[in-house]
């Protein structure tokens, strides 16, 4: 099939999907980890639609030290089956274990990525509406504060104006750069 008529929308199809299960789940994962507001609309939702999934799973995985497992593996199982279905849809071969080893960088580029995407709507927010109040840029800052509140200790606000967002953003981008080529070619990803 990996030439074929249907491979490419069959590809993006499989990838919309599970790109979404895996972002809500992730970022179920990153609320609870910042200590987000539970009751905040955004947060409502992602957990009623994870839940049905997640519930089952906490009873057989449990959390370690306060890390919620069941959704990490959850997340982890996701990503390698959406690479392995990629894989053998673009006629590169049915790879199992294969897979699980490629969805390591592949959840590592996923976080960075919306890390970045989380600042630069910040930044864009704060430059067209500044203090604006809604229940998703609540949800924003409370993801990327952890990473904010150290980059404004190393470079506070000068002259009114807050660098810290780009400070972060070009650390992100080296990260990328630098954690992304050895672990793509250690797991030996073909994407």
């Amino acid at each position: 099939m990996g030439s074929g008529y249907l491979a490419t929308p069959a590809i993006f199809l499989i990838q919309v999907i599970f790109g979404a299960a895996i972002l809500l789940v992730l970022l179920r994962f990153l609320l609870q980890w910042v200590r987000a507001n539970f009751y905040n609309p955004v947060s409502q939702f992602i957990v009623q639609v994870t839940s049905p999934v997640l519930s089952p799973m906490r009873r057989v995985i449990p959390s370690l030290g306060g890390i919620d497992t069941a959704s990490l593996v959850l997340i982890w199982v996701l990503q390698a089956v959406e690479l392995m279905l990629v894989v053998s849809i673009a006629g590169l071969g049915f790879h199992f274990i294969g897979a699980f080893l490629w969805a390591i960088p592949a959840l590592v580029e996923l976080v960075l990525n919306l890390y970045l995407v989380i600042i630069l709507i910040q930044v864009i927010i704060s430059w067209v509406n500044p203090g604006a109040y809604n229940p998703a840029l609540t949800l924003l800052d409370n993801l990327a504060e952890p990473l904010l509140s150290p980059a404004r200790r190393m470079l506070p606000p000068m002259s009114g104006l807050d660098l810290s967002p780009m400070l972060v953003m070009i650390g992100i981008v080296l990260l990328k750069m630098l954690l992304l080529p050895p672990l793509r070619q250690i797991t030996g990803s073909p994407l």
